[in-house]
């Protein structure tokens, strides 16, 4: 058990250094991004940057334990450790269980914290970057329905759709509230249908009302159909929505039953949770895959090869999990085969290597 301990928390010990060293590489990357691209103080590029990357290291977890585990048991290696430890009668698949156990804890401590502190400063950052630039279009989504924001200048118009097909460019039983720059309703109209067309909003069934008319309702007009011009795309809809990392874990689940309520199609945000959930064995998969090269006497020569082997190893794994990631969202193959088949793969692989190189 002391042993164990030991080795958990030399783990635990580079793998903060190696998140450290990323940390500070990415964010001297970012700042540097943030004043080339905005006109902004030192100061604001650097908090913009404290928000922005939480993400990127989510994003690069997998490959940041298998740099840890290479790193860990390379060194092991050199102080003769490993074999101490076998020598004491353990074998190598005993003496990986505090690592991949530690991987284990890592990956569940990301979902469940790390993973919610990325998507607010996520939206944190995005938010503050919407103020610097262009503020159109704002897509969100309620129990209620859909609810967009589209138009720039002089007005403003709030969208509201009680239901939607799945990309966006057909609302039913919608409102359009349009607003002056003075922030005061000017204008609401009333749809049973809207199709988006290219430049404009094709209304069928309306009713609309001068919000400016001493009796609105008395001056109010019905139209069998209407054009309305519109700055919005399909392709700016679907980016309102953001990235699925941008929604809290826990908050998944209820998020996807809004967007299918309201009409759209939630399977990319069904498939970045099966990933979620399936993180933690990746890690482990990792832990195993550099097990699996380098937990060897550096005696044995042919320490950078295996290194090189290992970190390959990883990258295609981690390649894989992005590819399936791509073919489940786009329904080439089911959410489940996307989101487990390449880390159950993985570990399967570096398990058959390692029973191979200790007990073949």
């Amino acid at each position: 058990m002391i042993l164990n301990l030991y080795f958990a928390r030399r783990f635990l010990v580079m793998f903060a250094l190696i998140t450290g060293i990323f940390a500070g590489i990415l964010m001297m990357i970012d700042i540097i991004d943030q004043l080339r691209q905005t006109n902004i103080s030192l100061g604001e590029a650097g908090y913009l940057s404290l928000l922005n990357v939480p993400e990127s290291l989510y994003q690069i977890l997998p490959l940041i334990i298998i740099l840890t585990a290479i790193a860990l048991f390379l060194g092991l290696a050199r102080s003769s450790e490993l074999v101490v430890v076998r020598a004491s009668g353990r074998s190598g698949m005993i003496f990986l269980v505090a690592p991949v156990l530690t991987a284990l804890l890592i990956g569940a401590f990301g979902v469940a914290v790390f993973n919610p502190l990325v998507a607010a400063t996520s939206k944190t950052y995005d938010r503050l970057k919407a103020q610097q630039g262009d503020t159109g279009a704002v897509l969100s989504i309620s129990e209620d329905g859909l609810w967009m924001r589209q138009g720039s200048g002089d007005q403003q118009s709030v969208i509201y759709a009680a239901r939607t097909n799945a990309d966006g460019s057909a609302l039913q039983e919608v409102t359009f509230l349009t607003f002056d720059t003075d922030g005061l309703p000017i204008r609401r109209i009333d749809a049973d249908l809207a199709r988006l067309e290219p430049g404009q909003w094709n209304l069928q069934g309306v009713k609309q009302w001068d919000l400016q008319a001493p009796n609105p309702e008395q001056t109010a007009s019905a139209l069998a159909d209407l054009s309305l011009p519109t700055d919005l795309t399909v392709s700016r809809i679907r980016e309102g929505f953001g990235t699925p990392s941008s929604i809290a874990f826990w908050n998944l689940p209820s998020y996807i039953a809004q967007l299918e309520r309201a009409g759209f199609s939630a399977r990319s945000y069904r498939v970045w949770f099966q990933m979620e959930l399936a993180l933690p064995l990746l890690l482990a998969a990792m832990v195993l895959m550099a097990a699996g090269f380098t937990m060897r006497h550096a005696r044995f020569g042919k320490t950078g090869q295996m290194v090189l082997l290992a970190l390959l190893g990883g990258f295609l794994i981690f390649f894989l999990r992005n590819f399936a990631q791509v073919l489940g969202d786009n329904a080439q193959i089911p959410i489940i085969l996307a989101a487990w088949t390449p880390p159950v793969a993985a570990a399967f692989l570096a398990l058959g290597l390692l029973l191979h190189l200790e007990d073949g």
